[in-house]
């Protein structure tokens, strides 16, 4: 089933590519809504494994989901990541 889940520390076309890439083989066709913040993710998800999976990926990238308990050094750290992950989409899309 299409799911869509509004995520956080996404800024760009940069971040939405690293993000395309790195769920494609695992979820098909992902878009990401860079015209609403927080930015909305949507993928097929086809049960409740699959989303966990989902979950974990996107905060290895540094993307939390809006709503996650996070404390203030993990916050840090995933909004670090996402520079990273966002640096890597721009030079990839090239």
């Amino acid at each position: 089933m299409q799911k869509s889940f509004k995520a956080l520390n996404i800024k760009c076309d940069g971040c939405a590519s690293t993000i395309k890439e790195s769920l494609k083989s695992e979820f098909g066709e992902v878009d990401v809504d860079l015209s609403q913040e927080p930015r909305v993710v949507t993928l097929e998800i086809k049960d409740e494994e699959a989303e966990q999976n989902f979950l974990k990926k996107m905060r290895s990238l540094g993307y939390p989901l809006e709503g996650e308990e996070l404390g203030t050094f993990t916050k840090g750290t995933l909004k670090a990541k996402s520079f990273v992950s966002c640096a890597i989409g721009k030079i990839n899309k090239k």
